[in-house]
């Protein structure tokens, strides 16, 4: 007994010197109050001194941002789960503004819209915060958009040709393949040094699922960062999450990195946002959605920029999918984001239910960078492109009625039909710069015209070991590839000729 009284003794000295040596200094706490709470927002009170985008900090942990500020009263958007808050509950605020995770170590990992782990392989140590919400790069320090960004599609690389620091819009129909050509690009960047951010908003666990294990089979994981907003996350995080998928593409483009930002999709995240606004009683506008609609996405998309050689040059490449109804591309959204991008691609329900896929329609497609960005090789051979493919299409609608065609439309439409075989590209199949120039020729000089149409998918399947085998200069083309010498063009197209023999037997 007497050992365990000064045992108590001791202790208590120990926390008399303890306490004796804490610094006696004020410390300023804002605490407010709930006063309203439901479906994701809150409005709170007490709390003069907050700032407009201000982190608070609810009961239980739960963080909330300050979207609305008012007399009396602040409108918060909850960022987590809102059980065990109620009406009465304590508010306090920080005076800081949203941050989210940032660095290398967010390579390979799935996390949510603050940087919080998803993936079950524990906590991220030593990345760096950076606010959520920054100011775009202002135009001097920016610079022109020449690099290609190779999406590994011959139909966008060769007649929608994407740059680095481009923001290119994919928009169509449900279930057009709008994801599949996002996931494409970002597998065909296995091959290049693109740092790939994919933010899935609003999307559905299976849908996030597949696209993870695609990238997982296919690309280059360790190269890539999915920042996830599932459809059950609270609206708050699922708005939030293209601006923090943003502030950690943001990390790498200021250090010289090029970066590859998907946004799947808008739509859904205007939507969310409606939702949220509707709840803190912001006035409504067409079709229900707030007025700063437009602002929030083009302040979003207006992030990704080239930098000029001043800041390193790196570049930040959106692509942001949208989704219309019945192929209505006037509709409130999908012609927001078309004036905000720099082009769009998009996909035609008819043509993908004619299992043409991509079912990338290129009267309506366009890429405001265009030829620019393209590889001289690959540009050379695709600038005759598009024009025949639309005569190919205008002339193929006479021969649905059944109307007599002389031997040179004859010649046309199936020469046009190859065409349009070449286009097409089965998915996780993305081709690299010398079979898409060694595709083109083959086209371009007739190669195709002795095979079947049927028989096509073979002559691709077998491309790339045949280059490989026959041709290596063309299959070690790079973007700086100059158009072909006629010597080298005359070489190849005896090569494709002979593949061509060789698979249509």
């Amino acid at each position: 007994m007497a050992a365990l009284v000064e045992e108590l003794k001791s202790w208590a000295q120990e926390s008399r010197q303890r306490l004796a040596a804490l610094p006696l200094v004020p410390h300023l706490e804002h605490i407010g109050r709930v006063l309203q709470i439901g479906d994701g927002v809150a409005m709170v009170g007490g709390l003069p001194q907050a700032r407009l985008d201000e982190l608070l900090i609810f009961e239980g942990g739960v963080r909330g941002l300050a979207v609305d500020l008012g007399d009396d009263a602040i409108g918060c958007i909850l960022l987590g789960d809102t059980a065990g808050i109620a009406a009465g509950s304590v508010v306090r605020g920080t005076g800081e503004v949203a941050r989210v995770q940032v660095g290398q170590m967010l390579l390979g990992r799935i996390v949510d819209a603050l940087g919080t782990p998803l993936d079950g392989k524990g906590t991220i140590e030593g990345a760096q915060l950076a606010p959520v919400e920054q100011a775009a790069p202002v135009i001097v320090d920016r610079a022109l958009v020449t690099k290609p960004l190779a999406t590994g599609l011959l139909v966008v690389d060769a007649m929608i040709p994407l740059g680095r620091g481009q923001r290119e819009l994919i928009i169509g129909d449900r279930e057009t393949g709008k994801t599949a050509i996002a996931v494409d690009t970002i597998i065909n960047q296995k091959s290049s040094d693109v740092i790939c951010v994919y933010a899935a908003i609003g999307q559905k666990a299976s849908s996030v699922a597949r696209v993870i294990n695609a990238v997982r089979q296919y690309g280059a994981p360790e190269r890539c960062i999915f920042v996830i907003g599932e459809a059950d996350a609270p609206p708050g995080l699922q708005w939030l999450t293209p601006y923090s998928a943003f502030s950690m593409a943001e990390y790498f483009m200021m250090r010289r990195r090029d970066v590859l930002v998907i946004l799947d999709d808008l739509t859904k995240h205007a939507a969310c946002y409606r939702q949220v606004s509707l709840l803190l009683r912001r006035p409504p506008g067409r079709e229900a959605y707030p007025g700063d609609i437009f602002y929030i996405h083009s302040r979003l998309l207006e992030r990704a920029a080239k930098l000029g050689p001043e800041l390193g040059g790196g570049s930040l490449t959106a692509l942001p999918i949208a989704e219309t109804q019945a192929g209505n591309i006037s509709a409130y959204i999908p012609t927001n984001l078309i004036s905000i991008t720099d082009g769009q691609i998009y996909l035609d329900p008819r043509l993908f239910y004619e299992d043409q896929k991509p079912a990338v329609d290129i009267a309506k497609s366009v890429s405001r960078v265009g030829g620019k960005t393209q590889a001289p090789v690959l540009k050379a051979l695709s600038e005759s492109l598009r024009l025949k493919y639309a005569q190919f299409l205008e002339l193929e609608v006479f021969t649905r009625f059944g109307t007599m065609v002389d031997e040179r439309t004859r010649k046309v439409i199936e020469h046009g039909r190859r065409i349009r075989a070449v286009l097409g590209q089965r998915q996780f199949a993305p081709q690299s710069l010398g079979e898409q120039v060694a595709l083109l020729c083959a086209v371009a000089d007739g190669a195709l015209d002795i095979l079947p149409l049927d028989r096509i998918d073979a002559l691709r399947a077998g491309l790339a070991p045949w280059l490989a085998e026959h041709c290596p200069e063309i299959r070690a083309l790079d973007d700086e590839a100059e158009p072909l010498p006629d010597a080298v063009r005359a070489r190849l197209k005896e090569s494709l000729i002979a593949l061509a023999q060789s698979v249509g037997e």
